[in-house]
């Protein structure tokens, strides 16, 4: 099964995919890690995407769209596919049509975890993780249960993005706006588009998730 997970940043993707690659054995597809396993293989088409990057200038779709057909080629045939980050522009949209038609793959859904703004500035501001092993944590939601020890690997140390703050984070849904709201109604004309509650538990939205792919 391959699946779309749309959501602005802090609304629970990567958990999500990486749940789903737990349970189902899925692969997530996320375009920061592609352009980085890109670059860093050091081919003509990470070479082009890391002067882009560099550059600060803006991604081409058609580059886009060959960097995530190279990640596809490289997976394992059949494996259920979890697009993070792509599409984001209509014309990517139909790139992906291409791509999954050229290796005899189907879309089969298009989830959207929809936030609520004020919610999401609380949920992104105090967010931390372990720096050793990246558990996650929040300030006021989820604290480590010994003081400055980390649950899972007992590191003492933390780190915060820079980022997460408010005016990042309205940022981010304004792009995220942008960018997304042209490239649902594609999929809506299909049939393919659910929404499920981002700001609900792990386990609520998880079990939301479930219910879609079973049905």
């Amino acid at each position: 099964m391959n699946i779309i997970l749309l959501g602005p940043p802090g609304a629970g993707k990567g958990t999500q995919a990486s749940l789903l690659e737990r349970d189902r054995g899925m692969v997530q597809l996320s375009t920061g890690d592609m352009l980085r396993a890109a670059v860093k293989a050091g081919t003509p088409t990470g070479q082009m995407a890391d002067e882009i990057m560099k550059a600060g200038k803006l991604f081409p779709d058609d580059l886009m769209g060959e960097i995530v057909g190279q990640y596809m080629d490289n997976l394992e045939p059949g494996v259920g596919l979890i697009f993070d980050g792509f599409p984001r522009t209509v014309a990517q949209a139909s790139i992906l049509d291409e791509l999954l038609a050229a290796r005899n793959k189907t879309l089969h859904h298009v989830i959207e975890l929809s936030v609520d703004e004020a919610a999401l500035v609380d949920r992104v501001e105090g967010r931390f993780t372990c720096k050793a092993c990246g558990e996650g944590y929040h300030d006021r939601h989820k604290q480590p249960k010994v003081e400055n020890t980390c649950d899972i690997c007992g590191a003492h140390e933390f780190k915060r993005r820079a980022d997460d703050n408010a005016e990042t984070v309205h940022a981010r849904l304004n792009e995220y706006r942008a960018k997304t709201a042209p490239i649902l109604p594609i999929y809506e004309e299909r049939g393919m588009v659910s929404r499920i509650d981002g700001m609900a538990s792990m386990d609520d939205v998880r079990s939301s998730i479930a219910r879609i792919l079973d049905a």
